[in-house]
């Protein structure tokens, strides 16, 4: 099953047929893809999604980061409530999220390994970063207008 891991359906489906799934993400919010996969981010190291930090940060902001990665623990169950209450429902079982996420078999994520904080990689994450970008065109006659260097931005 290929699928988004925002719609939880398709994880439901791919757990109910014992399917192998692939994930296509740049990212998951929550804490669920480094969990899911298997894969540490050291808090202390690599900051949250959100807030903006780079890896040299400084004791506040790693006390933020772990501030934000404990509202991701109290948020985000509440985020997945109703999808976690269907899934038990059609499995027959308690669901958690971490069980949906942890059964895909591939990560495809759509960055590059240069961009991302330094990390341990799992084997079943592949980087396929420039997959969604499109080859430069030339801008259409008409449009180079705005282009001009005569154009400037203080007369309008």
């Amino acid at each position: 099953v290929f699928l988004d891991p925002f719609d939880a359906c398709g994880l439901i489906v791919a757990k109910y047929f014992s399917l192998p799934s692939v994930v296509f993400a740049r990212g998951i919010f929550c804490h669920y893809l480094e969990e899911g996969a298997q894969c540490p981010a050291p808090l202390s190291y690599v900051p949250r999604l959100l807030l903006g930090f780079s890896d040299a940060m400084t004791f506040k902001e790693r006390v933020w980061n772990h501030i934000m990665h404990l509202e991701e623990h109290l948020f985000c169950p509440y985020f997945f409530k109703n999808v976690l209450e269907i899934a038990s429902e059609i499995l027959q079982t308690p669901v958690t999220a971490y069980d949906l996420y942890s059964h895909t078999s591939i990560w495809l994520l759509r960055t590059d390994f240069v961009l991302e904080y330094p990390k341990p990689v799992m084997p079943n994450m592949i980087f396929i970063g420039g997959i969604n970008c499109h080859q430069g065109k030339p801008v259409p006659m008409g449009q180079d207008l705005l282009l001009s260097p005569h154009w400037n931005m203080s007369q309008a």
